[in-house]
């Protein structure tokens, strides 16, 4: 319900790309929807993706990230999946308007659960929706389950830091701040990328490696809360709702995070084993 509501208002304001934006070093730009572009691009470079013929996006949104994939590599076959109808919808929408209906398909479908065969998929894409997931294990095993033999799996996702040498746990501070953030955008418990390679590494993919752009998307947040703090911002919050508002009113949160280092920007590529002969 939360992303029913507020997709449109996303969508007038920052365009199809539903995610952060790209800001390297840190330092500010004012070409927001380009960034988010630019971040696309970024994690498939970062990743070493030479060619996608087949790709699945988990966490699709409205399908920007699916649609500039399907573009830059010519993919023959792209599928998203999300559990918003109203973002199916509207990813289904924009890629006929786009001329790539014939090639993309995005459905309603749980990630942890998903309507594919094993081995489909050359590309498994997750931008921004791993935070979303209950079972962390659930979720990449079922990554790993629709890649091809061979197959890249990217997962670009919030986590928390990882814990030091002594820690059991954040502090209480750092948790509350997390337990906030997770009440308004309906998200479970946080995991560190620590936990990912863990997971990862236990289900047998190779070559995993990560990355930490926390630095990289600094400026992301506060670009946000200007653009909700405008009158076209305030206008279109009240417009989409109180799931919206409230998520609104937590930006500053996640912004202070990042700037404490208590939240991180991660991302995390790996490859399935190619089939034994």
């Amino acid at each position: 319900a939360f992303y029913d509501e507020s997709s449109g208002l996303w969508e007038g304001v920052w365009g199809e790309h539903m995610h952060h934006g790209y800001y390297p070093g840190g330092r500010f730009r004012a070409d927001h929807r380009q960034a988010q572009v630019e971040m696309v691009d970024r994690v498939l470079d970062w990743a070493g993706v030479r060619e996608a013929p087949s790709v699945l996006d988990v966490g699709c949104g409205i399908g920007g990230s699916s649609r500039h994939i399907a573009r830059r590599f010519e993919s023959d076959k792209v599928r998203g999946i999300t559990l918003s109808p109203k973002q199916a919808a509207r990813a289904n929408e924009l890629s006929r308007e786009q001329g790539l209906g014939d090639r993309l398909r995005f459905e309603v479908a749980d990630a942890l659960e998903q309507p594919f065969e094993d081995g489909a998929f050359d590309l498994v894409w997750s931008l921004e929706s791993g935070e979303h997931m209950p079972d962390k294990r659930r979720f990449l095993g079922e990554l790993a389950r629709v890649a091809a033999p061979g197959g890249r799996i990217i997962v670009v996702t919030w986590c928390h830091r990882v814990l030091e040498a002594g820690e059991e746990a954040l502090r209480p501070d750092e948790q509350k701040l997390l337990d906030d953030i997770c009440e308004a955008y309906y998200l479970p418990r946080w995991a560190s990328v620590a936990d990912y390679v863990e997971i990862a590494e236990g289900l047998g993919l190779e070559d995993v490696r990560t990355a930490d752009w926390s630095r990289e998307v600094s400026p992301f947040w506060g670009a946000v809360i200007r653009t909700a703090l405008s009158w076209e911002g305030v206008r279109g919050l009240f417009g989409a709702g109180w799931k919206t508002i409230k998520g609104a009113l937590v930006m500053p949160l996640m912004a202070r995070g990042l700037q404490k280092g208590t939240i991180k920007f991660n991302l995390l590529t790996a490859t399935k084993p190619q089939a034994s002969s």
